[in-house]
Formats: C-alpha cells, sequence, structure tokens
C-alpha cells in the first residue's frame, strides 16, 4: 500500500492505471531512492509535450514491448520524471498537473505555486 502523500500533504492518489505508471508500474508518483528520474509528478500528456520530449532524445511516443512499454499519446496520465517536467516548462510546454497524484517531493525542486499554475 502505497503511504506516501501528495503536494497537499494527503494521501498520494493513483496517477494511472491504464496505461499503467509509475517507476514501479503500480499506478503510483511514487518517490523511491533507486529511481535516477524521480516519476514524481503526474501530468496529463498533449501532442506538443511528447513532441518537445522526443526532440530532447526522451520518445515517449513510441511503444517498446522489449520493456512492456505501451507508447503514450495526448490524454495518457503519466508519472513524468520532475527534471523533464521542469525542462518542459522552461520551454513553455509544460502538461498540466494532477496535484493529488503528485508526490510532495516534486516541492523540493518546484514551487506549490508554479505547480498550480498548471493544475489540471
Amino acid at each position: 500500500m502505497n503511504n506516501q502523500k501528495n503536494v497537499h500533504g494527503t494521501p498520494l492518489q493513483p496517477c494511472s492505471f491504464k496505461p499503467k505508471t509509475g517507476y514501479i508500474r503500480d499506478g503510483f508518483c511514487t518517490c523511491m531512492n533507486n529511481d535516477p528520474g524521480q516519476h514524481t509528478i503526474c501530468v496529463l500528456l498533449t501532442d506538443e509535450f511528447l513532441t518537445f520530449s522526443k526532440s530532447v532524445g526522451n520518445d515517449l511516443s513510441t511503444p517498446r514491448p522489449e520493456y512492456e512499454f505501451p507508447g503514450l499519446k495526448a490524454g495518457d496520465q503519466w508519472c513524468l520524471c520532475i527534471s523533464r517536467w521542469i525542462q518542459a516548462n522552461e520551454n513553455n510546454c509544460a502538461p498540466m498537473v494532477i496535484l493529488e497524484s503528485t508526490n510532495e517531493s516534486v516541492l523540493e525542486l518546484v514551487d506549490v505555486d508554479t505547480l498550480k499554475q498548471f493544475e489540471l
């Protein structure tokens, strides 16, 4: 059972089960010490963001069956690496954020007021 908190300080809610997301693919944006990317921010993907992500070397659209990765499309919710979201924000293409499903650990790198500007 996930006992981590979201950015509101309440229990972390699931981000997506279809497609199944999270570093350990449990549906949650859980903060884990062994996750180098810190997949902790739950976003609603857009075509603009997916194009940007691919252009900077992280193709999230192409299926990778060898990793049981279905490929993502606009409208999917996904636990994104916080550094990629920050990079997208700096390039004016950050996706909207589901705060109830975003891990409180992101507050170490992004202030809550900035996140609220992108609240879905």
